[in-house]
C-alpha cells in the first residue's frame, strides 16, 4: 500500500491509498465531471484531479 496526502473539496488533508484510490477513479471516475466520497471526504473529480492523482500516482 502506497499513501499520499491530498486535499478535499473543503480543503481538508486526507492520507490515501494513492494506488487503491486511482484504480478506483479510472474504474468509476474516467471520463467527466463527477462527485467521490471517500471516508466523509468529497472530490470533484474532473480532468484536473485526475491528472493531480497521475502525478503523486507515478512519483511513489
Amino acid at each position: 500500500m502506497r499513501k499520499a496526502k491530498i486535499k478535499d473539496d473543503n480543503g481538508k488533508l486526507i492520507e490515501i491509498d494513492i494506488e487503491k484510490f486511482k484504480k478506483h477513479l479510472d474504474e468509476y471516475h474516467s471520463t467527466g465531471s463527477s462527485l467521490h466520497e471517500e471516508n466523509g471526504h468529497y472530490f470533484t473529480v474532473d480532468n484536473d484531479f485526475r491528472d493531480k492523482i497521475e502525478s503523486l500516482y507515478e512519483q511513489k
